[in-house]
């Protein structure tokens, strides 16, 4: 029992013989059957647009034929063998007729030969297969042509505009293919298995005439490689689809080139006029990267997440050629990082993104850097002649500032509001960076402060303001200062206490002094410039914890037993 397919494959055989033998049947008829023949006679059937090479004496070829007498009886074909002729041109190892006819043959060309006696078997015949002084009629198809002295031949139709590199002997190399007989008929290709054919070049990996074929190569070129079967696959064929002594036909694209000796590449950099500092091992780093592959492919990039890649840099938190790559830059700079697959995901690549092998082209925009051990760096960039007082820790300052990131991009401005920013230095009020870059000023300086992110936001930043891990610049204008209080202290006195404290804060007299006689006291003795509370808080909650303080069983009333002045504590408190 035959399936559907041999069964539509047998009648499309069968009709096709039909139709040749009718056609060699018409081709006998129209003979004049009393006139000898002197020569050959051909007829061309079908004749390719293009004809690159004709048959010439030497040549060796495969070709199909259909062998019938003038009656049209059919006494050999090549098709019911299920296998070419293959033969040398013009060395009498045909009758003379089909060698003559076969010279100037093309590729896919089909002609019906017409062979008289003394051009075949002659008066002898062939066996019990042809009769003596027998005409003979031949439909031929040929399907390829080679001479023993052909090389490879290469046939560049496309060529890229820029070729830094041409493969090599040793290279490794990632290309697709099309493979196909001489006549066309395709018997592999790696774009059918949507993945590259991925080799070493020249040292005996592929068939004779891929290892030339593929040397001096550029990525992103194409070109058509023609072998003969010497530097195919020779005698034998494939065992498949290739037939033994068949020319083979490659159209190749090279998508990826390296060598095991590669170490990465760094070109197109553009680095800023001013850098005063370069990345090393351990240091941390935010930068935006386009990732493609070397035939520029795109598979990733930090632009579309709208996000910055963060990193320690020579730790080994990233591909090992990309930790290489990122060393010795500067903020600002750009630069094309070119990393070998034994640098990056090697073999096995990364799954869908990234096939095996791959070389890998990294555009790199550096956006800032730092170092865990980094600390503050202030640059004056103004400073008045006259600096008498500088600020120090419970000062109260008034300054304005534009903050903005390393790469320029600005995040925010006193400016804008039309106000200072007002702080107690050493009040936890601002990012440590800023408590640490406003100290020792004067009135009227002006700073520029590099603040590391372990010293501003840290991290996780400021949503929509300040990104995860960013370094930050504030130039910063002292415009005003008001001096601290000593360290531990919310009021102090400018004068000397009055011995009668307690009995002048007991304005009824009952031995008690409540929240609000407090407060007045404290409040009046302010405004009279006998007594100072610190400055840039509110009053008010000063003048309740220091309250709290006295009322030492949190009764809301302060007794005499109670009340102590500062000095006479045993331990340090924020009160009289």
């Amino acid at each position: 029992l035959w399936d559907g397919h041999c069964v539509c494959d047998f009648l499309l055989k069968m009709i096709r013989h039909v139709f040749y033998l009718s056609l060699l049947v018409a081709f006998a008829a129209c003979d004049a059957p009393h006139v000898p023949l002197d020569d050959i006679f051909i007829e061309k059937t079908f004749v390719p647009e293009q004809c690159v090479r004709a048959v010439k004496v030497g040549d060796y070829v495969r070709y199909h034929y259909i062998g019938m007498f003038p009656d049209g009886t059919k006494f050999d074909s090549s098709y019911d063998r299920g296998s070419t002729y293959n033969v040398f041109v013009g060395k009498k190892q045909l009758i003379q007729g089909m060698d003559k006819a076969l010279v100037g043959m093309c590729v896919n060309e089909r002609s019906l030969v017409k062979i008289p006696p003394h051009l075949a078997y002659g008066k002898q015949g062939y066996g019990n297969i042809i009769p003596p002084d027998s005409i003979l009629h031949f439909d031929v198809l040929l399907l390829d042509v080679w001479n023993p002295e052909d090389g490879v031949q290469i046939n560049t139709y496309h060529m890229p505009t820029t070729c830094s590199r041409k493969v090599e002997v040793s290279d490794y190399v990632r290309y697709h293919y099309n493979g196909t007989l001489l006549d066309g008929t395709l018997f592999d290709s790696s774009h059918t298995r949507m993945r590259t054919y991925d080799t070493y070049v020249g040292i005996g990996w592929l068939i004779a005439g891929m290892d030339q074929g593929l040397l001096g190569m550029c990525v992103g070129e194409r070109r058509i490689i023609t072998m003969p079967p010497a530097l195919g696959y020779g005698e034998n064929g494939d065992g498949s689809d290739i037939p033994g002594q068949a020319s083979l036909v490659f159209d190749v694209v090279l998508l990826d080139l390296h060598n095991p000796r590669d170490g990465i590449a760094v070109t197109n950099q553009q680095v800023p006029q001013s850098c005063t500092r370069k990345t090393v091992a351990g240091d941390f780093v935010r930068y935006h990267y386009n990732g493609s592959l070397l035939d520029g492919t795109f598979f990733d990039s930090s632009y579309s997440r709208n996000r910055t890649y963060d990193t320690y840099v020579g730790r080994g938190y990233v591909i090992a050629g990309m930790d290489e790559g990122l060393i010795g830059v500067c903020v600002g700079e750009k630069r094309t990082i070119t990393i070998p697959p034994h640098l990056a995901y090697g073999e096995e690549g990364t799954g869908s993104k990234i096939p095996g092998s791959a070389v890998l082209v990294f555009d790199v925009h550096i956006i800032d850097f730092h170092n865990p051990s980094d600390n503050t760096e202030f640059t004056v960039t103004y400073k008045p002649e006259e600096c008498d007082k500088q600020t120090k820790k419970g000062d109260f300052v008034k300054y304005h500032y534009n903050a903005s990131l390393m790469d320029g991009s600005p995040i925010d401005s006193t400016h804008n509001y039309g106000k200072t920013y007002n702080i107690v230095l050493g009040a936890n009020q601002v990012v440590p960076g800023m408590e640490d870059g406003l100290m020792d000023m004067c009135v009227g300086e002006r700073r520029r402060l590099v603040i590391p992110p372990h010293l501003g936001y840290g991290e996780r930043g400021v949503t929509d303001e300040v990104p995860g891990s960013a370094v930050l610049v504030f130039d910063v204008e002292l415009v005003e200062m008001e001096e601290g209080l000593p360290e531990g202290y919310m009021f102090i006195w400018n004068e000397d206490v009055s011995p009668d404290l307690f009995s002048e804060m007991d304005k009824d007299n009952n031995e008690l002094v409540e929240p609000s006689e407090f407060t007045d006291y404290i409040i009046r003795q302010v405004n009279e410039g006998k007594g100072r509370l610190a400055p840039g808080f509110d009053p008010y909650r000063i003048i309740d914890n220091m309250f709290s303080n006295q009322d030492r069983d949190g009764d809301g009333k302060i007794t005499a037993a109670e009340f102590k002045l500062k000095a006479d504590e045993a331990a340090a408190h924020d009160e009289l």
